[in-house]
C-alpha cells in the first residue's frame, strides 16, 4: 500500500499530512514524529510512503485558513482510523464551528458520554485541525489537553477568533 506524504505550514508549526486514496488519514504537527510513526504502523502495516507536493485543493484550503477564512478546512475529505467510539467523537468535533469552543463536559454531553472518555478520544485524534479537537477546552475556560501543545492550541483559537488576546 502506498501512502502519500505532504507538508504545509502554519505560524504555529509545520504539519505533515498523509493521504490514502485521496483522503487525509493523518494531519499532525511534523515535530511529533513518534506519534506519526506509531499511527502509520498501527493502521497501515507494510506501507510505502511517497512524498508529493500538497494537492491543489488542500493547498487552497490551508491558504484560505491562513488568510482568515477559518472554516476553510472543514471541507477537506478525511478518513481517520480509530475505534467506533473514537470515530463518533471525532465526527462530533466537526460540529463545533470555527470561532467557538465547548467545554469537555458540554461536548461529552453532546456525544452522550463522559468527559474523560471524550478527552481520551480527543487525545488520539489523528487529524488535528480538520477534526478540530483544539476547540474543546476546560470548564473554567482554561486551555487544557491538546496533544499538539497548549501554545499551538492558543494560537489556533486566537486565529479562529475564539480567544480575546488581551485576556491571555
Amino acid at each position: 500500500m502506498t501512502l502519500l506524504k505532504t507538508k504545509t505550514t502554519l505560524p504555529c508549526g509545520e504539519l505533515t499530512l498523509i493521504l490514502h486514496e485521496d483522503l487525509v488519514v493523518l494531519c499532525e504537527f511534523s515535530d511529533r514524529t513518534e506519534r506519526i510513526s506509531a499511527y502509520l504502523n498501527k493502521y497501515f502495516q507494510n506501507h510505502d510512503v511517497q512524498e508529493v507536493p500538497l494537492p491543489h485543493t488542500i493547498e487552497a484550503a490551508f491558504d484560505a485558513y491562513r488568510g482568515g477564512k477559518t472554516d476553510a478546512l472543514s471541507d477537506i475529505a478525511a478518513a481517520p482510523r480509530g475505534t467506533p467510539f473514537q470515530q463518533t467523537v471525532w465526527q462530533a468535533l466537526k460540529s463545533i464551528p470555527s470561532g467557538k469552543t465547548l467545554s469537555y463536559k458540554t461536548f461529552a454531553d453532546k456525544v452522550g458520554t463522559g468527559a474523560r472518555a471524550v478527552g481520551s478520544a480527543n487525545g488520539r485524534n489523528p487529524i488535528c485541525l480538520l477534526y478540530p479537537c483544539h476547540r474543546v477546552i476546560g470548564a473554567d475556560g482554561s486551555l487544557t489537553g491538546y496533544a499538539g501543545g497548549l501554545d499551538r492550541k492558543e494560537w489556533l483559537l486566537q486565529h479562529e477568533g475564539a480567544l480575546i488576546p488581551s485576556l491571555l
